[in-house]
């Protein structure tokens, strides 16, 4: 009998291109609500042996769209799967709803508390403090860009994990709304869009105008300011957050200096055919320069 030949491979002993998946670790209580995260992590060597630290990795914090709401942790995770076998620290976030009654900025809050609490257990999860990305969609896109804008603001800090910093090196942001103030003047059902974001500031929006500013990116550019590197991406055909707030935000970064780069999806709307693995080559070329 003559087998066919047996194919051989060699084995993978630093274990590259793999992940493991570490589901809900709770990284806030203080407001007496779990808030949880999903981590994933590159395998390495000695993964199961407790007594050895995992190398260093640079981490990408991902938050997903929500209208301000209570984003979808599990909704990325397929693709952001792979930013793990390549090598980063993936951890995607969650924070409080503006219904239950936590109006803005406690999504920022959150989102901060959960990178000073990555930053805090930085051993254990195998972290490199000093390279953190911050990569939201939509809502997530504008919390991104204000987590980038306001590192370490003391308007934003809660006592949680105090002693650690909640700034990034690099953000990332696709189709997030960076001007509130318009975005709701040209609403095309302009009282639904009064009762959201009436809701999103605590109040009637006359009466909490400027706190729309302060959670609109764009109102907020001040010149010589320690802004990171910024990549926004955004669909032309997006419906829901138009195109023109991201490309207002990309001219206004550079005009006063900063290092950001953008990216037009042609056709493209809100989430679904706005994603391809091209697009995802292109933000993890992004993290990888600037990271």
């Amino acid at each position: 009998m003559v087998y066919p030949e047996i194919k051989i491979l060699k084995s993978n002993p630093s274990l590259e291109g793999l992940a493991m998946f570490i589901p809900d670790v709770v990284f806030s209580t203080a407001t007496g609500i779990e808030l949880k995260m999903q981590i994933m992590v590159p395998w390495y060597e000695n993964t199961n042996q407790k007594e050895t630290e995992p190398p260093r990795r640079p981490l990408i914090v991902f938050l997903q769209g929500s209208g301000w709401t209570f984003p979808d942790v599990n909704y990325e995770i397929p693709q952001l799967a792979e930013y793990a076998r390549n090598g980063y620290v993936v951890a995607t976030i969650t924070h409080r709803s503006f219904k239950d009654g936590y109006s803005a900025p406690a999504f920022l809050q959150d989102s901060k508390t959960a990178i000073r609490f990555l930053r805090k257990h930085a051993n254990v999860y195998g972290i490199d403090p000093n390279r953190v990305c911050f990569w939201g969609t939509s809502s997530g896109g504008n919390t991104a860009m204000l987590v980038a804008m306001t590192g370490d603001d003391p308007r934003y800090k809660t006592h949680e994990y105090a002693e650690y910093s909640d700034s990034v090196s690099v953000a990332v942001q696709c189709f997030g709304p960076t001007d509130l103030v318009e975005l709701l003047a040209n609403s095309p059902d302009l009282s639904k869009a009064q009762e959201h974001f009436g809701g999103f500031v605590g109040g009637q929006l006359i009466e909490h105008i400027d706190l729309l500013k302060q959670m609109s990116p764009y109102h907020i550019i001040e010149k010589d300011k320690n802004y990171p590197p910024l990549l926004l991406v955004h669909g032309d055909a997006d419906t829901l957050v138009p195109y023109e707030q991201s490309e207002k935000m990309y001219r206004a970064l550079i005009d006063n200096g900063y290092d950001a780069e953008m990216i037009r999806v042609e056709n493209a709307p809100h989430e679904g055919s706005f994603w391809s693995r091209e697009l995802h080559t292109e933000i993890l070329d992004f993290i990888k320069r600037k990271l």
